[in-house]
């Protein structure tokens, strides 16, 4: 079945890591296919020279993920027509021994699903703190899923049944895909096996405050493309970023100066919120260091998130382009 399968990997500037990731790549002998969205290092001389094909994204139009990924499905399809399964992965991650015949025996024994994803494991997540949250987020439930990241196995069938990833769409991609795909009867699973090395490479503050940044845009775009609709698509996300970060210290600080100041004491909603959510995820994590650290930025990062929303719509009420948030 490796015969009918393909590799879109997107990048930009990966560097080593894009390396890392082609060379484990080219060991399946599969159909691969590189897209790159403007890199300035050698990242495309360096496929080339391997004998892969590259798309090189057209800089008179946004690049976003969800574009590349499309270009990409578009190339193999068009160039290989007997592509079945296509599999996903970014240029920051290296893919492992036999996911690939793992996945592909899945999809092939179970028609039902369109998607299998495998875990995903963070390659340095003691360089920093940031790399530790993207390790902890990583590790979600095996079994049925609503949604995966941006990497995973899929037919190529379904992919052209609810036509691609929207290019429109600049954070949050995957899941809005996903919630499609689930829309017209297809299923996802999360396989209990290693599918990917991941080199997040956050090291700063300020990258981690844009990508919750980026997460708030997401939940916000998902909200207007599908809230309405009966899943209510990301409601809940939208509203406790609202909730937490702008509506509860609005009501304190008017309670706390128009009627008494006693009603600052309402600000231990946020250390027992941060409790409530670590003990919640001793279990999945099985840390209790760990579930604290997850909470606390949990927490934190509704503020990042509401100014996500914010610009958001703020953005589409003058009629402007949303654009991509880069952060590293």
């Amino acid at each position: 079945m490796k015969s009918m399968t393909g590799v879109v990997i997107i990048g930009r500037n990966e560097g080593e890591r894009l390396k890392r990731c082609v060379y484990s790549v080219i060991e399946e002998n599969v159909h691969i296919v590189y897209v790159d969205s403007g890199s300035t290092d050698n990242s495309i001389e360096f496929v080339k020279s391997l004998g892969c094909d590259v798309v090189q994204l057209d800089t008179k139009t946004p690049f976003s993920a969800a574009r590349a990924r499309n270009e990409g499905f578009e190339h193999l399809v068009s160039s290989n027509s007997d592509i079945s399964y296509i599999q996903f992965i970014d240029g920051d991650c290296e893919l492992l021994e036999n996911w690939l015949e793992l996945g592909i025996q899945f999809l092939d024994k179970n028609n039902n699903y369109a998607i299998v994803a495998g875990h995903t494991k963070e390659r340095f997540p003691d360089k920093s703190i940031y790399n530790r949250l993207c390790d902890i987020e990583w590790q979600t439930p095996t079994g049925d899923i609503k949604s995966c990241g941006g990497i995973f196995l899929i037919r190529a069938n379904a992919f052209l049944e609810v036509g691609g990833f929207l290019p429109s769409v600049v954070a949050g991609e995957e899941p809005e895909f996903c919630y499609r795909l689930r829309q017209v009867g297809w299923k996802i699973f999360h396989y209990n096996k290693d599918m990917v090395w991941h080199d997040a490479d956050i090291l700063k503050f300020t990258q981690w405050w844009k990508r919750s940044v980026r997460s708030g845009l997401a939940y916000a775009q998902g909200l207007v493309l599908h809230g309405s609709e009966a899943e209510k698509y990301c409601v809940r996300e939208t509203f406790r970023i609202w909730l937490w970060a702008l509506l509860i210290p609005l009501v304190i600080s008017i309670l706390a100066i128009y009627w008494s100041q006693f009603f600052l004491l309402l600000i231990a909603l946020y250390p027992m919120q941060l409790i409530r959510v670590a003990l919640s995820e001793v279990g999945r994590l099985a840390s209790m260091k760990y579930s604290f650290l997850y909470s606390f930025f949990v927490l934190l990062s509704k503020w990042p998130q509401l100014l996500g929303q914010a610009n958001f719509f703020l953005k589409k009420l003058s009629h402007k382009q949303q654009e991509v948030i880069e952060y590293k």
